[in-house]
């Protein structure tokens, strides 16, 4: 079974992040949505309405093999795309124009597509996708092969997306990227979705009670502090869990005895961690 009883929400104006391993149930799921599989059961829908061609016409899709001609320029190409969705040609070459300058790809337009380096191959797919103002995008690892620089300027036009209303759901394996692009958080396992929702809330749920602190003085004296378990010490500071029914903020008083506190509160998992975490 692909994927068994999958459920999430892509909201307006909200980057949507799912991740989950490889064969996971993310690619099934996009394609589902776009209407390039069936499922077997259940619906999918755009404001409480099931999907048709119509609507799904106005989807913007990047999926994870590259659906471009490898030897048609890059312009005439993203031209031809906007006609078969509809765009006049002069509308089509404006629009295509408009987001290879945004793209900075403006001096490659009329290369050949195979000769662009596959970073560069990236941004025109992600045109594509963008060509004909599309009210959904659905990227299938937009941000592979992309470096740095590239992909602070592609999540840039996301969130620009983003903030004019549209929903937006990407898949990455970059899970650092994902933490820091996201508003919301989709992670599924062997086909089922594990953990969904704000991230800041998950991220917020998940802390536990772990507790990072720096003291001038060292903590060396928390071996022998009641209610108190040392999980791990490095430079950046000590990580400690508390027993059920500790006092933190005796902890804290004992702490400023022996010396300048310069660090005291909750250790909040990053979302590697959490995907780490649900995924066991």
């Amino acid at each position: 079974m692909a994927l068994d009883r999958v459920s999430f929400d892509v909201r307006p104006g909200r980057l949507t992040g799912f991740v989950g391993a490889n064969g996971a149930g993310k690619t099934t799921a996009m394609r589902i949505i776009m209407g390039v599989l069936a499922s077997d059961a259940g619906t999918v829908t755009l404001a409480d309405r099931p999907l048709d061609l119509a609507a799904r016409r106005r989807f913007g899709y990047m999926p994870e093999e590259r659906g471009l001609y490898p030897k048609m320029r890059v312009l005439d190409q993203l031209v031809f795309l906007g006609r078969v969705h509809g765009l006049t040609p002069v509308l089509a070459r404006t629009r295509a124009i408009e987001l290879l300058e945004e793209l900075e790809l403006g001096d490659r337009m009329t290369d050949v597509l195979h000769t662009l380096s596959l970073g560069n191959q990236q941004r025109v797919q992600v045109a594509a996708a963008l060509l004909h103002e599309p009210v959904l995008l659905i990227l299938d690892e937009p941000f592979s092969g992309l470096d740095p620089i590239a992909v602070d300027a592609m999540a840039a036009r996301l969130r620009a997306r983003a903030e004019a209303g549209v929903p937006v759901l990407f898949s990455s394996h970059q899970l650092e990227l994902v933490e820091r692009l996201c508003d919301d958080l989709v992670v599924i396992h062997e086909g089922r979705i594990v953990a969904r929702g704000d991230a800041a809330q998950l991220q917020e749920e998940h802390a536990g009670t772990r507790i990072r602190i720096v003291v001038d003085g060292g903590t060396d004296w928390l071996s022998a502090a009641p209610g108190v378990t040392v999980v791990s010490s490095d430079p950046r500071g000590t990580v400690l869990e508390l027993a059920e029914g500790a006092d933190g903020q005796s902890l804290l008083l004992e702490a400023q005895r022996h010396g300048a506190v310069r660090e005291f509160g909750r250790v909040v998992p990053t979302l590697s961690e959490i995907f780490h975490e649900v995924t066991r």
